[in-house]
């Protein structure tokens, strides 16, 4: 859903944490995480399901993953 969006906090070795955001940036789009053995990956999907961007992270660098649903109000 329009509005849907997954910020990511990882270690990026420099001393301070680095933030990336992934948004569902047009209606009938959402955003989905999927965990594989050591991988994170952040898609932005269309209705049927077609990637249109996704990012993917070394598990064991995240520091924070925090979902933000939209706010069901239809903007």
């Amino acid at each position: 859903m329009k509005g849907d969006r997954v910020e990511i906090v990882i270690d990026a070795g420099e001393g301070s944490p680095r933030t990336y955001e992934v948004s569902a940036t047009k209606a009938g789009r959402r955003v989905e995480v999927t965990t594989r053995r050591n991988l994170i990956e952040v898609s932005e999907v269309t209705r049927n399901g077609s990637p249109v961007r996704t990012a993917r992270f070394m598990s064991n660098r995240i520091l924070a993953l925090v979902e933000h649903p939209a706010d069901g109000t239809g903007d």
